[in-house]
């Protein structure tokens, strides 16, 4: 009886030890599971500052870009701003308002929403400048022989597309807005 009462207690205390390892190893799981669900968003600049951006507006973002990744949101920075607010006719932005960086179909982009949460607009780093649209690069090269280009931005508002390019021909510069289908939009003389 003694031998079959130590069993029976070895049994209880080897049940109890692996029913709380059980209960441990849960507890983990639901927290490596809490951490997991938390937002994708990351900050990549150590100088960044990490902001509150309201729920609407991120919804707005990612219906929109619902494939972007490396997701990075910041209070509107006139200094940093890669696009021409001029030349784009885009509402001026405070810094109140909102720029997310973000990466799509190996792309980099920059998105610009209102303190309301509206979009503004999306400007994308065309690196490839063979990739424009051949009716732009015939009006660069038959408007602007000479001159090489230097930067190319891809802008969308709505259902419009634009490419804000810059060229150079020795110390002269040119800032052009131009639509896909080759029009001059906006030009403006960039004098040093």
């Amino acid at each position: 009886m003694f031998g079959q009462s130590l069993t029976s207690t070895f049994y209880k205390m080897t049940l109890n030890y692996i029913t709380m390892k059980l209960k441990i190893l849960s507890l983990l799981a639901a927290v490596a599971f809490m951490v997991s669900c938390g937002p994708s968003y990351e900050i990549t600049n150590p100088n960044t500052t990490v902001i509150d951006v309201p729920s609407g507006t991120v919804t707005t973002f990612t219906t929109q870009y619902p494939g972007a990744t490396h997701v990075v949101w910041s209070a509107y920075d006139p200094a940093a701003t890669p696009i021409d607010w001029e030349l784009t006719g885009w509402p001026v932005l405070t810094t109140r308002d909102y720029v997310v960086r973000f990466n799509m179909d190996n792309s980099e982009y920059y998105g610009y929403y209102d303190a309301d949460g509206e979009w503004i607009g999306t400007a994308m780093v065309l690196n490839d400048y063979n990739s424009l649209p051949t009716a732009v690069t015939a009006t660069i090269s038959s408007e602007y022989p000479g001159y090489t280009i230097s930067s190319v931005q891809k802008e969308f508002k709505k259902d419009n597309v634009a490419y804000e390019i810059q060229l150079k021909n020795g110390d002269s510069k040119m800032k052009l807005l131009v639509d896909a289908n080759g029009n001059i939009l906006k030009r403006k003389t960039k004098t040093q």
